[in-house]
């Protein structure tokens, strides 16, 4: 599926195609009218673009309703969202006709102004084609780039206009740039490219801007002022569209900042996992993305919270420790040993041997804590307090949900554009890190096997709640509460929980060994469980992820489930 962002210029307009599930498939065009961008042969399915759609017959007070409603939120940007007038005033040719009939059809009396009449001719050319061509009204949208800004920023006006005294401001520009860039939705060569004989700079801007909204209705967001949008007498929708947004964004505690930071600072100790991407995989009839963080050091992705803590605090002498069903246990124990700190690992009996083993063969002092993973935890805090030693938690710490953030950095630059990820959920710190990443940009789905729900329980509640354990992933998705820090963080960011059976765990197991030859622990196959076994059952053609998370499984196990 291809989008544009559009926008008018000296040449006619300025079009941006870009395909929605290879950002590097663009290009750069100017025409002299927008029905050749409709009818180009990439043939957009979404067109977005920065003049009005939809007129009215009369207006009251400044405007059609949409500009009424957006200029609030553009602070000392308003004077950019020009008043429209009667469909009437449009249509006339001749300025001074265009104020006579503009003030005699609103109410305060209101005349045209000269950067208004200016677009008219464009404003006219787009209500020409859609009435002419009703195929089209679905696939064009009315945006505006400094509502998309606004949306970018996190529902903030901006600092820093375009332009000053008409010509483009440097600063304001670079500060769009860097919207755009920290967006994650458009390639470097497209925020930092020339514009074509015909656009200047900031008309290219404000179609990249434009581009954003596109690519964001395409994967089912997008948010409409008013909300639903209005029709004028020719059936026309009368709306601005911006990116959605969600509630609180701009009080996250942790930001895609914090994460590149991480990802900065651990890149030397970690591994770079590989992503495997499939079409037309487990039934589905669209592109799966596989990002393989089993592959990572020690079994699973807690590597990164691991390093990310150990290098962003500081160790006392008693080094650290850590309570774990088995893969924290043994990241904390691997990344200890790699910068030579002590580290002492509390596991509960329910641990496999597997985990176990690998967690002595770092080097670390492994102690039983107790039957359940909440009895590990509570050894390991008297511990900590008798000791001084360092904790490490294995979710609900900000340095470790900022570490597991970096596999979603990772995986945005390495794979095409994904509409839906699907993340195996224990105490929730891999989930939260993940969309704290993607947060607004990418839905989020929580996978929980039923037996073991503590984040499901806690959105259901509106708190975080204490559950029962009793799944064969319980070693590494048995938490049983999330914590406030995951809670926070997952009732703003995460779409939903799909709640999987023990079985369907099992079957992805098997299928990941009959088809891949990857030997899966059940915490680690649960997120493609969720996939196979249709407790998520994604639309036709939607792009969807599926984070692999852990491989320490005990091989007789394994060898039990796929040769019964």
């Amino acid at each position: 599926m291809w989008v544009a962002g559009v926008d008018g210029c000296r040449a006619g307009w300025i079009a941006v195609l870009m395909r929605v599930d290879d950002p590097n498939a663009h290009r750069v065009v100017t025409v002299r009218t927008l029905e050749a961008i409709a009818d180009a042969l990439e043939q957009p399915a979404i067109i977005a673009v920065d003049m009005p759609i939809g007129l009215p017959d009369r207006t009251e007070g400044s405007g059609r309703l949409p500009e009424q409603l957006i200029r609030p939120l553009l602070g000392e940007r308003q004077s950019s969202v020009f008043a429209i007038p009667s469909r009437r005033a449009v249509e006339a040719t001749d300025y001074a006709q265009a104020c006579t009939i503009a003030a005699a059809t609103s109410d305060p009396s209101r005349k045209v102004s000269r950067q208004g009449f200016a677009i008219f001719p464009k404003i006219r050319e787009i209500d020409a084609l859609l009435r002419a061509r009703p195929d089209l009204v679905a696939r064009v949208y009315e945006v505006h780039p400094e509502l998309a800004f606004w949306a970018l920023n996190g529902g903030q006006a901006l600092g820093q206009p375009k332009k000053v005294k008409g010509t483009p401001y440097g600063p304001g520009m670079a500060l769009r740039r860097e919207l755009l860039r920290r967006s994650g939705l458009l390639p470097e060569a497209l925020i930092e490219a020339s514009p074509p004989q015909g656009a200047a700079a900031d008309d290219l801007l404000d179609a990249l801007a434009g581009l954003t909204v596109a690519l964001d209705l395409a994967r089912g967001g997008g948010q409409s002022f008013p909300d639903p949008p209005g029709r004028d007498a020719h059936g026309l929708p009368v709306a601005i569209w911006t990116l959605r947004m969600l509630p609180q964004c701009s009080t996250m505690p942790i930001t895609r900042t914090d994460i590149e930071a991480a990802h900065a600072r651990i890149a030397p100790h970690i591994r770079r996992t590989p992503v495997l991407n499939l079409g037309n995989a487990f039934g589905h009839d669209g592109p799966v993305s596989l990002k393989l963080e089993f592959l990572q050091h020690a079994g699973s992705f807690k590597t990164r919270g691991a390093f990310n803590t150990l290098l962003s605090k500081e160790v006392p002498a008693a080094g650290v420790a850590a309570a774990s069903g088995g893969n924290h246990g043994a990241a904390v124990a691997y990344a200890a040993k790699q910068l030579g700190v002590r580290a002492r690992i509390f596991v509960p009996e329910i641990s496999s041997p597997a985990k176990i083993a690998v967690i002595r063969s770092h080097g670390a002092e492994v102690v039983i804590g107790g039957a359940r993973y909440a009895d590990a935890q509570a050894a390991c805090d008297l511990y900590v307090a008798e000791s001084g030693a360092l904790r490490i938690h294995p979710f609900s710490a900000e340095s470790t949900v900022i570490g597991q953030g970096t596999a979603a950095l990772e995986w945005e630059q390495d794979a095409p554009a994904l509409d839906t990820v699907l993340v195996a959920v224990g105490g929730g710190g891999l989930i939260s890190g993940v969309s704290s990443w993607w947060a607004g940009r990418v839905k989020v789905v929580g996978v929980e096997p039923e037996g073991s729900r503590a984040l499901h329980a806690s959105l259901e509640a509106g708190r975080p709640v204490d559950v029962e354990v009793d799944s064969v992933a319980a070693d590494s998705l048995g938490a049983k509460n999330t914590g406030d820090l995951v809670y926070s963080i997952c009732r703003e960011t995460v779409d939903h929980v799909a709640l999987v059976t023990d079985t369907a765990i099992r079957d992805a197991q098997r299928l990941l060994w009959r088809d891949y030859r990857v030997a899966s622990e059940p915490g680690g196959a649960a997120a493609l469980a969720a996939l196979i076994s249709g407790a998520y059952k994604p639309r036709s053609g939607e792009r969807v992820g599926v984070l692999l998370c852990g491989a320490n499984v005990e091989l007789s196990k394994l060898a039990e489930i796929t040769h019964p």
